[in-house]
């Protein structure tokens, strides 16, 4: 056995296409989808992300705008910005990028978005929504490892699927999608004792914890589906995720690499969940 690719580019460009569809039905109503950047300081690695995410939208034919920041920037002035963003008829989402300074509280920035707006699916609203499992934004990297697994074809229901991480924007959410399609859902984290033992029962394991090859192929069984949402540097500064995919590869039935896996998916459904408010907004007016 030898685990299959799960290439997110190429599933990553046929949902692409199909929202190139959706945004030129949106154009003959009069409506561009707009996608609004907040970059506050000068991390290089935001940079690199913001750069893409203009880059995908203007591929797709859509309308972005970036409000770039001092470090200086007081959390009052990022707020009020936000709040003009909401009002504003020509975004249809609003994007803080992450991380920001140390004086900015994330939590009552992220809270200043509206809800409608929310396009990363961090909004409290629309977690809540999220977990009661109502229509919403979804966070965008959880959102991509399901369509991942939805392309795939990979049976959900009655899997036991086991979640390392536990953070909001992936470990979480994962572990509450999985759930809704009726997966059993363990997560784990780094105070889980004896952790080989939790991932060797997963069918389907989701690595999210930003440590270069904390899996082995002695921490799953045979035939485990590996999706690894890790984005590391190896010694060698190549890029690398939390599964050491030589060892893993040959014992999974799919698994994803890195590059080239879950990260394409992340910014498509960035576009996805934007496109939708679009389509949001439009019913609403009429």
């Amino acid at each position: 056995m030898s685990g299959e690719l799960i290439n997110g580019k190429e599933i990553g460009q046929s949902i692409r296409n199909e929202l190139v569809e959706r945004i030129e039905k949106l154009k003959k109503q009069g409506i561009v989808p707009g996608l609004a950047v907040i970059l506050v300081g000068d991390n290089a690695a935001s940079k690199t992300y913001v750069s893409n995410k203009q880059k995908t939208c203007e591929s797709l034919g859509m309308h972005s705008k970036l409000l770039s920041f001092e470090s200086t920037l007081t959390e009052r002035e990022l707020i009020d910005t936000i709040q003009s963003l909401n009002n504003d008829t020509e975004i249809n989402g609003i994007l803080v990028q992450l991380p920001l300074p140390k004086h900015i509280t994330e939590s009552a920035v992220l809270s200043a978005i509206s809800p409608d707006k929310d396009v990363d699916g961090f909004h409290p609203t629309n977690v809540g929504k999220m977990f009661l499992g109502q229509e919403t934004f979804l966070p965008c990297t959880p959102y991509g490892v399901m369509k991942l697994l939805e392309h795939t074809g990979i049976e959900l229901a009655g899997k036991h699927a086991v979640v390392v991480g536990r953070s909001h924007i992936v470990g979480k959410p994962m572990g509450q999608l999985l759930l809704q399609k009726d997966a059993t859902v363990t997560y784990a984290h780094s105070k889980t004792p004896d952790l080989q033992a939790i991932t060797r029962q997963a069918d389907i394991l989701v690595v999210a914890v930003g440590i270069v090859n904390l899996i082995t192929a002695d921490h799953i069984k045979d035939g485990a589906v590996i999706i690894d949402v890790g984005m590391n540097r190896n010694e060698n500064n190549r890029l690398c995720g939390d599964v050491d995919f030589a060892s893993v590869q040959p014992k999974s039935s799919f698994i994803t690499p890195v590059p080239g896996g879950v990260g394409p998916m992340t910014i498509t459904m960035l576009m996805e969940n934007t496109v939708q408010s679009a389509e949001n907004k439009l019913r609403q007016d009429k």
